[in-house]
């Protein structure tokens, strides 16, 4: 069973999903703004818990989602996050990417697609807390990757760069084990969708293209001038491990 913890300062809107979530055989905990979601997660005041995932609201009293989760990578803590909007704007998701969110859902949604991009999430979750043993005998790609000086260690969730350590989230290190998978050929962001994210219905595409920006800014010498995740336009992305010399 997993515990999930919902920040959400709109009462009638946090009681729904709880109901929801336990329905569908989850435990569920309720917070109402971002200083005690803190508190459940990091245990700042003692009252640290463990989480599987968060339903994170970004308007709430006092801090707000993206500061909550920008606290919480800065922790080290690398709970899957769903950040939940109240508009989808491109720059309010760039900023919740970039503050630490895997997935994001603009207000108003309709309840499957939250189920389905939660579940996506625990999916995920729950792979990477097995064993060794049993990762090696359910994966078919790499556990370790490296490319032109650089090594991602899905296992620890590691991009070593240039002697320094990036801690992913979850959904970067998912995305670029589905680029590296298929790399030297070109992946298309309905692709994306379906295999990294698990979803198929309609879905803006534009949050697979922040992504790819910020895993940009984690691996390329030159982010404007990628040389490792190329661009097609008008398809998708296109990985190299490593590129012709200039």
């Amino acid at each position: 069973m997993s515990h999930v913890l919902i920040v959400e300062d709109e009462a009638h809107l946090a009681k729904g999903l709880q109901f929801n979530l336990e329905a569908e055989g989850h435990s569920v905990a309720v917070v109402g703004d971002g200083e005690r979601a803190l508190d459940l997660l990091l245990g700042q005041s003692g009252a640290r818990a463990d989480f599987d995932a968060v339903v994170l609201d970004v308007m709430l009293p006092g801090k707000d989602g993206f500061t909550v989760a920008a606290e919480l990578r800065a922790a080290k803590q690398f709970v899957p996050v769903l950040m939940l909007t109240a508009r989808g704007r491109p720059e309010d998701v760039l900023q919740g990417f970039a503050s630490g969110a895997d997935d994001y859902l603009p207000k108003p949604f309709e309840l499957p697609i939250l189920l389905a991009r939660l579940q996506g999430l625990l999916r995920r979750r729950e792979w990477m807390r097995q064993s060794p043993a049993a990762k090696a005998a359910a994966a078919t790609e790499y556990e370790v990757f490296s490319f032109h000086g650089r090594s991602i260690d899905f296992g620890k969730l590691e991009l070593r760069v240039n002697g320094n350590t990036i801690q992913l989230t979850l959904m970067e290190a998912e995305l670029l084990r589905h680029l590296i998978r298929n790399q030297g050929r070109v992946v298309s962001r309905k692709s994306i969708l379906e295999e990294v994210w698990g979803l198929h219905e309609d879905t803006d595409t534009r949050a697979i293209d922040n992504f790819i920006v910020r895993l940009r800014r984690y691996i390329e010498d030159n982010p404007s001038a990628p040389r490792h995740l190329l661009t097609v336009r008008g398809v998708g992305y296109r990985f190299v491990a490593e590129p012709e010399k200039e």
